[in-house]
C-alpha cells in the first residue's frame, strides 16, 4: 500500500501477536510523525533485551539474573507455588499483591490442535520442584478457556498421588458486570464458587 521501507515498517509491526493491519500502520505513523519520539533508544532497546533477558532456572519467569527477583525474595512461602501458562499471568498476579508465595511458569497451555502436549510444558521442571516436599499447596492458575482447563486437568491428575493441595483459582462473574450478559459457563461458575458473606 506505501511505498518500500514504510510498507516494511508496518508489515513488521503487523507481525506482532495483537497488531493488525491498521494498528501496525498507526504505530508506525506516530513514529514517523513525532520528531520527539526516540527510534535509537527504541533499537537500543530491542537488541538490548535478546542479550540480557533469559527465564529464571527455578520458576521460568523472565529475568535479568539466573533467577527472577520473585525466587531471590525470601520474604515469599516456598510451601506455596501458582502455576501459571505464561509470564505475563505472574505480572497480572502480582497486580493484586493477594499472592506471597512461589510461580512456576508452564511455558503454555496443552492444546493437541497446536500440536503442544505435556512433554512441551515445563512439567518436568514443576514435578522435580516438587519432589522435596517444601510445597504444601499447588494453587492452578491456567487461563479459564479450553486449553488451560485441560492444562488444569493434567496437572490435577498428575499431583493427586503427591501429599500436596491442589486449588484452582476460582472463576465467575466481573466486578462491574451485568448477570444477562454472562455466559451459562461463567454464570455456572460462579454459583458453583459462591461463599457465604
Amino acid at each position: 500500500m506505501y511505498d518500500g521501507i514504510v510498507q516494511e515498517l508496518i508489515d513488521e509491526f503487523g507481525r506482532l501477536p495483537g497488531i493488525g493491519p491498521k494498528s501496525a500502520q498507526r504505530i508506525a505513523f506516530h513514529i514517523l510523525q513525532t520528531p520527539t519520539f526516540d527510534v535509537a533508544r527504541l533499537s537500543e532497546l530491542l537488541i538490548e533485551i535478546r542479550v540480557r533477558v533469559r527465564f529464571c532456572e527455578i520458576c521460568g519467569n523472565v529475568a535479568e539474573q539466573e533467577r527472577c527477583a520473585i525466587c531471590r525474595d525470601p520474604r515469599r512461602n516456598p510451601a506455596l507455588i501458582c502455576v501459571v501458562e505464561d509470564a505475563k499471568d505472574v505480572a497480572a498476579i502480582e497486580r493484586t499483591r493477594e499472592f506471597r508465595g512461589l510461580y512456576h511458569v508452564l511455558g503454555g497451555a496443552i492444546s493437541p490442535i497446536a500440536g503442544v502436549g505435556p512433554d512441551d510444558l515445563r512439567i518436568a521442571q514443576l514435578m522435580t520442584r516438587l519432589a522435596d516436599g517444601t510445597v504444601q499447596e499447588v494453587i492452578l492458575a491456567t487461563n479459564p478457556n479450553l486449553e488451560g482447563e485441560a492444562t488444569a486437568s493434567y496437572l490435577s491428575r498428575l499431583l493427586t498421588t503427591m501429599q500436596i493441595t491442589v486449588s484452582r483459582l476460582a472463576s465467575g462473574l466481573p466486578v462491574g458486570g451485568d448477570l444477562e450478559y454472562a455466559d451459562e459457563v461463567t454464570l455456572g461458575r460462579a454459583f458453583e464458587g459462591r461463599r457465604v458473606l
